[in-house]
């Protein structure tokens, strides 16, 4: 498992290529920044397609679109997510 800070930039570029944002680069996803009615203002369904892609990538449940929005806020509580997921296993 990567450190955390290495998570994070692999997430943003997983968030890029997952949603083929062409005109975001992952460099300039701030990892603080909200995912959803913010900084890259997604929508429903790209939740909906990160849920699913961040499941098969890190082999992780998300049980819920609440649960979804709460663990995909921003790459700081996705990674934190992930590593806490993984260091439980």
């Amino acid at each position: 498992m990567p450190d955390l800070l290495q998570l994070k930039q692999e997430i943003k570029s997983f968030i890029v290529k997952r949603l083929r944002l062409t005109d975001v680069s992952p460099e300039s996803i701030g990892d603080a920044d909200p995912l959803f009615g913010g900084g890259l203002d997604l929508d429903s369904v790209d939740l909906l397609d990160l849920v699913v892609g961040v499941e098969k990538e890190y082999g992780i449940r998300i049980a819920s679109a609440a649960e979804g929005r709460e663990i995909l806020a921003s790459v700081n509580s996705l990674a934190e997510h992930i590593s806490r997921s993984h260091a439980s296993a």
